[in-house]
């Protein structure tokens, strides 16, 4: 088991070390709504927003975690996963155990992606998971090359708006957490997809009044949506995002 100074130092590595570099297409903002853990309140409240919106979700899950409680939430059931995929919203991947990047050697890694996908494909054999996000944020520079052989794409918690040449294996995420946001910093990252034509990605985790720590209120959440239709921007899954991208 790595310290976790040695699993900073990996994430930070991972931060320049380009697993999977794409140019992105000239022009063409759009924005990706993301929720991690999937707590029963992000494929509640959060997926009949974004439906209500036009719009769909990508939810990064740890099989072990489905359906059980923990400090700020309840987990969401099977039953809410099979709904949130035949919806049309996207079911991808954690490691099931929920243990960081970090922490995992090669085999360890293959084993907890493969129980993931296991568990998915018995509850509905069509949930393919295709994306993955690194579970606390923290990334491995020993794992990018890995997880780039397996998915399309892997997403950290690095604020900034995806432009120009991207990291496939280590996509931008802006936090939709009202400990860590409000609506005019919301506006902000908005701005800069509309002025760069990059692709936005939002992570949050519970969507109830009053949220958890990692967690938005429907009004700021109601409130991001609303400013994606002003600026006439797509809110589409991380797949979507990829196909319209040509990754």
């Amino acid at each position: 088991m790595w310290s976790a100074l040695q699993g900073r130092v990996s994430n930070r590595l991972a931060r320049h070390f380009r697993a999977a570099p794409h140019r992105l297409p000239a022009h063409a903002p759009m924005v990706s709504f993301t929720f991690d853990d999937a707590p029963d309140s992000a494929a509640g409240e959060g997926a009949s927003l974004l439906e209500a919106h036009g719009g769909r979700g990508t939810y990064y899950i740890a099989g072990s975690l489905i359906d059980r409680p923990s400090d700020h939430w309840h987990g969401l059931s099977n039953d809410a996963v099979v709904r949130l995929h035949r919806a049309g919203h996207e079911i991808a991947c954690h490691t099931f155990s929920h243990q960081s990047a970090a922490n995992l050697d090669e085999a360890t890694m293959a084993l907890e992606i493969e129980r993931n996908r296991n568990h998915f494909r018995d509850i509905d054999s069509s949930i393919k998971l295709e994306n993955f996000a690194y579970p606390y944020g923290l990334a491995s520079v020993w794992r990018k090359p890995q997880l780039a052989k397996i998915f399309r794409s892997a997403r950290g918690i690095l604020p900034g708006v995806n432009r120009d040449v991207i990291d496939l294996q280590f996509l931008r995420a802006a936090p939709l957490v009202n400990f860590e946001i409000d609506a005019a910093g919301v506006d902000r990252h908005f701005d800069e997809a509309a002025a760069s034509g990059g692709w936005l990605i939002f992570y949050s985790h519970d969507v109830v009044d009053a949220p958890s720590p990692y967690g938005c209120t429907p009004a700021l959440m109601r409130h991001a949506l609303e400013s994606a239709q002003r600026r006439g921007m797509p809110i589409v899954t991380v797949a979507e995002a990829l196909r319209r991208i040509g990754a």
